[in-house]
């Protein structure tokens, strides 16, 4: 780890950090020649509509008045007390749409609005990104097509229906591990038949520059609210600050605003079922992970000898993603972001503590966060001030959370359903 190296919060001509060779080290635009005159129109759209007084006036109305913000800052008073930390939850899914997601979209597509563009394509895993976007779309007029990847269409079929409600057509991918780095490829492809008329609202602090700094600033409205609302609980800053981290936006996010305060970043990947390859998500601290280039930038991936992403699992099909935020990965490197995991069945057991001790139902994702918090305590620290980002809500995973926790009741229950469907269909109208 180079610990002198400094930390900026903006990448440096695309790239986060260098190393020893005085090389660029992570992020970049690694892409396709046809792609470049859509990647320099993103980036003079970025470096002048973004910050205008224009378009920040009206993002801030819309996350005022159409995502609902600031989302809360809550006191879990209760797991606090067993837990013998105070535990506080910046709680993103009371946002519109259930999910930080949202945040990005909305700043993508409104930009996209901006730029003139007449439609919007968009890659989602756990169908909250699509969600979000479709949602932005409906909302400011663009069309809108997500592609995603067949598993995760079966897995997050709630997500699936709403992106169809709100208007957005699904293309389901089947090609390669039906999930999101397939997805992401797809969008791809798409974008660089049509980026004249089309903007790709990518879903994470990933792929080419300038996407992980814009996307970072639009999540950083997380962190920019905490350094408000902690002052209604404590004084000075919190201690240990903990997100969960698939691509990385919401925890680039999360902690945008206190990179440079003496406080405790801690990301928490996905442990899944094992230490192999394809039954984890774990790039931090893997054997199976090493820096590589994919999907137009550079990165620490799990990737094969030959530089192919391998297979990954998660419970949470928001964190089964190859690879990882540039940004995060330079932060690592210099020391500044700790990295653990969780398990599936840390993240379900977790998922259960708080929904029973203080009344909430965390995404899957998040609760590798909450998970990642629960094992700090364990390890004997008291009276810390501990803030965990709930990045999304439940809702969306209640096909995986119910069939994993009360399996026979809930295959009673769809048994059932499907029963009362069809004899719904069979009566005539």
């Amino acid at each position: 780890m180079r610990q002198k190296d400094k930390i900026f919060l903006e990448s440096k001509n695309g790239y986060f950090g260098e190393d020893k060779n005085g090389k660029h080290a992570f992020g970049g635009q690694y892409i396709p020649e046809i792609l470049f005159p859509a990647l320099k129109e993103l980036e003079k759209a970025y470096k002048e509509i973004f910050p205008s007084k224009a378009y920040q006036k009206e993002l801030k109305m819309l996350l005022d008045t159409f995502v609902g913000r600031p989302t809360p800052l809550i006191y879990a008073a209760n797991a606090s007390k067993i837990l013998k930390n105070d535990i506080y939850l910046k709680f993103e899914g009371l946002a519109n749409t259930g999910a930080h997601k949202i945040n990005n979209a909305l700043g993508q597509v409104l930009l996209a609005k901006y730029m003139g563009k007449k439609r919007v394509i968009a890659e989602t895993g756990a169908g909250q990104h699509g969600l979000a976007t479709a949602a932005a779309c409906a909302k400011l007029g663009l069309e809108c097509e997500v592609f995603m990847g067949e598993i995760d269409v079966a897995r997050q079929r709630p997500n699936v229906f709403n992106m169809e409600l709100f208007g957005a057509k699904v293309s389901s991918v089947s090609s390669g591990s039906k999930t999101l780095k397939d997805a992401v490829n797809e969008a791809l492809r798409e974008w660089s038949k049509r980026s004249e008329d089309s903007f790709y609202v990518l879903g994470s602090a990933l792929g080419p520059y300038p996407y992980p700094d814009l996307v970072r600033d639009l999540q950083s409205i997380n962190s920019k609210e905490l350094k408000t609302q902690t002052k209604l609980f404590f004084k000075g800053l919190p201690d240990v600050m903990i997100a969960c981290v698939g691509g990385g936006s919401n925890a680039i996010g999360f902690f945008a605003h206190y990179l440079e305060e003496k406080v405790r970043l801690i990301g928490i990947e996905a442990g899944g079922i094992g230490e192999g390859i394809g039954e984890n998500a774990i790039r931090i601290h893997s054997k199976n992970a090493s820096e590589g280039i994919a999907q137009g930038f550079k990165s620490i991936f799990l990737q094969d000898s030959e530089g192919q992403l391998s297979l990954t699992h998660s419970i949470s099909a928001g964190l089964d993603y190859g690879g990882i935020n540039p940004q995060l990965a330079h932060l690592y490197e210099v020391g500044r972001v700790e990295f653990g995991s969780a398990t599936d069945k840390e993240a379900l057991e977790a998922l259960q503590f708080f929904a029973s001790n203080e009344g909430i139902i965390p995404a899957l994702e998040s609760s590798h966060a909450l998970a990642g918090a629960i094992a700090l305590c364990k390890q004997g620290i008291k009276g810390k001030k501990i803030i965990v980002n709930i990045s999304g809500r439940g809702d969306k995973d209640i096909f995986i959370t119910a069939k994993a926790l009360t399996p026979k009741a809930w295959s009673a229950f769809l048994r059932e359903e499907i029963k009362r469907i069809e004899k719904d269909l069979e009566s005539p109208k």
